[in-house]
């Protein structure tokens, strides 16, 4: 895999820390007293959404647990990063998640249905991220999704390497995998019938369901979690399937038989955003700032690989890591457009859903 050079995901300008250097900070930070105002102090338990399996063990490891020790906040995560529920949550008054963490098309519809509270810039420095994201909301991270498959089942040449091939079954027979959210399914449905990345907004959708429509007696799981889009594969229950970079390499690490095929990826942006009417909006706006600090930003990217929304994170990332990160240079990669799904995501899932169920 090459080695990534996203746009506006590169080198800072002026100093450039090294990774010892930013963790040695880090660690200083971390055994100074943090300096919170009397509500903050009151706020012992922060509830942050999360997506489960190797992301939930990451977003705990590499930013609940050491924002609890600076901080004295509890952090719950949950594995429940769903729109609908947050809306109702928001509408009703009984806020119950205080950050959501979700990708761009969840996150800018929220924003547009006035879900989020307004990104409190006295605690939130965005000035060294790439993506600083919107008034209500702050990116986070890039990540890479293309096509999971176990090579001891299906050698070189016999799984497909990029949507077109996913979508030629008789080229590629197999039990296929696709997640149950409208976006990213609608955008590798025009790659794999030939779009060029950088033509594929505004999306066809018309065009999209119609391609959804062929694919759909393959696809022998429409996957709920996250964790199931590669568990499907490595427990045999699928073939191939649509998942990502941090879940793949994470499992080949600890033994599994998965790889990932990197010749065509989509690539997003998560973010987080803290729900309006949170009783712990101050809390939950210093746990964002804690996750942008280029130490955390590095070493969740280490762990997890994906590639950090801070510039002085990305700089201190290991050229290991760094050749496991989305490649923006590929012509063959696509990265959603999150501003187009702010005012289509909530009627297009609607409509993703119904046509689940015929």
């Amino acid at each position: 895999m090459s080695k990534p050079s996203a746009p506006g995901l590169g080198v800072a300008s002026g100093t450039r820390p090294t990774r010892r250097s930013l963790l040695a900070g880090a660690a200083g930070f971390l055994a100074a007293p943090a300096v919170l105002t009397g509500r903050a102090r009151a706020d012992t338990t922060l509830t942050v959404t999360c997506w489960g399996g190797d992301y939930r063990a990451g977003i705990d490891r590499i930013f609940a647990q050491p924002f609890t020790k600076e901080t004295g906040i509890a952090v719950r995560l949950v594995d429940n990063a769903d729109l609908a529920r947050m809306k109702a949550q928001v509408q009703t008054g009984r806020v119950e998640w205080d950050v959501f963490d979700s990708v761009g098309p969840q996150i800018t519809a929220g924003a547009k249905e006035g879900l989020w509270e307004e990104v409190d810039g006295k605690i939130v420095d965005r000035s060294d991220l790439t993506a600083p994201g919107g008034p209500s909301y702050v990116g986070t991270y890039l990540f890479a999704g293309g096509i999971a498959y176990d090579p001891k089942r299906f050698p070189e040449g016999k799984y497909p390497v990029t949507f077109k091939d996913f979508w030629n079954v008789d080229g590629f027979p197999g039990r296929r995998g696709l997640r149950t959210r409208v976006s990213e399914n609608l955008e590798i449905a025009l790659l794999a019938d030939g779009v060029a990345p950088k033509d594929l907004y505004p999306l066809d959708v018309e065009r999209a369901f119609r391609l959804l429509d062929q694919i759909k007696p393959a696809v022998k799981k429409w996957i709920e979690t996250t964790p199931q889009s590669l568990s499907l594969v490595t427990t045999n229950e699928i073939d191939f399937s649509y998942t990502y970079m941090s879940r793949v390499r994470p499992a080949q690490l600890a033994g599994s038989s998965v790889s990932l095929s990197t010749q065509q990826t989509l690539n997003s942006l998560e973010y987080l955003a803290v729900a309006k009417g949170s009783r712990n909006r101050e809390a939950a706006f210093r746990y964002i700032a804690f996750c942008l600090r280029p130490d955390r930003q590095a070493a969740f990217g280490e762990m997890l690989f994906f590639s950090p929304n801070s510039r002085k994170g990305f700089e201190a990332s290991t050229p290991a890591a760094r050749q496991y990160m989305p490649d923006m240079a590929s012509p063959k990669n696509a990265i959603l457009n999150d501003d187009w799904w702010a005012d289509r995501y909530t009627p297009l899932q609607k409509r993703f859903t119904e046509w689940l169920l015929v």
